[in-house]
């Protein structure tokens, strides 16, 4: 292979995640294992070279296969999905494809099936390692934002932003207007279940009030909702 294919590998077995691995990285691509599903979605999300293809297993401690799955497809990306599964009914691979899988191997499987199947999911013409979205720019205020480029220009000053800091501005941009609770952006944008303790989401708003507000003290576009969220506006709202 001339470009090594990205294939993200989630196993809690670590004797079939090793296998796998090995025989994966014997056809020339690059595999990264997780033994949980917790990181899933962060490590798509941050991940260099972008992951081309998920092989998940759907019976994995803290988060199943099944809600990874479906969580990555709410995310907006179309990375193709393989699930493992010791399950053979026909209800349990039906469950699989109706949240976002491609395709269903069973266990035991035959290596060659994996190789196979493999080599046919990294041919889809849709794979994509990037959320699905056509917003490319925005404007609010003095300032002008490009979503392809991390590029932001405020009061004719050029600002490069961090690849979290786009996620988080494009996520309010798409949602404009709307009351968005803190649970969402920790599920949306750091991949993390949102009831975990963490000030991230407190943190970042805070960096984007500091970049593009006049007066960060007293915001008018990323606005905190008291026991509720926050919420974005890109101009004044009439009463």
């Amino acid at each position: 292979m001339s470009t090594r294919s990205h294939i993200l590998v989630v196993e809690d077995e670590a004797h079939l995640a090793i296998g796998i691995k090995f025989n994966l990285e014997a056809e020339g691509y690059h595999v990264t294992t997780l033994n949980e599903g917790a990181t899933v979605l962060q490590v798509i999300q941050e991940s260099e070279p972008a992951v081309d293809l998920l092989i998940l297993d759907i019976m994995l401690p803290g988060m199943s296969g099944y809600a990874i799955c479906q969580m990555v497809r709410e995310a907006g990306y179309d990375t193709p999905i393989l699930l493992l599964s010791a399950r053979t009914l026909p209800e349990d691979r039906a469950r699989g494809f109706d949240v976002g899988a491609n395709q269903y191997l069973t266990k035991p499987f035959d290596l060659d099936e994996l190789l196979s199947r493999t080599k046919n999911l990294l041919k889809l013409p849709y794979r994509s390692a990037s959320p699905r979205s056509s917003l490319e720019r925005t404007q609010f205020g003095q300032t002008e934002v490009n979503f392809e480029t991390y590029e932001a220009t405020v009061d004719g000053l050029q600002v490069r932003l961090t690849k979290q800091e786009i996620k988080l501005l494009k996520y309010f941009v798409e949602n404009e207007g709307r009351v968005i609770p803190r649970a969402e952006l920790l599920e949306k944008i750091w991949g993390l279940p949102g009831h975990i303790n963490t000030r991230a989401p407190d943190q970042f708003i805070r960096r984007l009030r500091k970049t593009f507000e006049p007066d960060p003290a007293h915001p008018k576009f990323f606005l905190t909702i008291r026991d509720a969220g926050y919420r974005f506006v890109s101009g004044p709202e009439t009463p």
